[in-house]
């Protein structure tokens, strides 16, 4: 995979590096991880969540609310349920690549 910044040496402007340093910390709690590797099946509401990654509701919401504001989850309404599923493919590319470090 080609680094953006390969080639030469660039450091970024500090609103940019400010913003991905946000974007780290979004993926810094494991209920969090938990829940991004959940949706790797699909969407599922908060219910299907709770029971794939053994939270309580409350935690699963609470870190559903912070994965939203992160950009790194969308949610859809039907009826009463509320369903997530991963923002887009880049959250599914910035995952396997961190399993990918961790594991070798």
């Amino acid at each position: 995979m080609k680094s953006a910044y390969e080639g030469e040496i660039h450091i970024m402007d500090e609103e940019k590096a400010y913003d991905l340093a946000e974007l780290f910390k979004a993926f810094s709690d494991s209920t969090r991880v938990k829940i991004l590797l959940a949706l790797f099946e699909g969407e599922l509401n908060v219910s299907q969540l709770v029971e794939k990654i053994g939270a309580t509701q409350t935690a699963v919401s609470h870190q559903l609310r912070s994965l939203k504001a992160s950009h790194l989850v969308r949610c859809r309404r039907e009826g009463k349920n509320m369903f997530y599923s991963l923002a887009d493919d880049h959250v599914k590319i910035i995952m396997d690549c961190a399993i990918e470090h961790v594991e070798e």
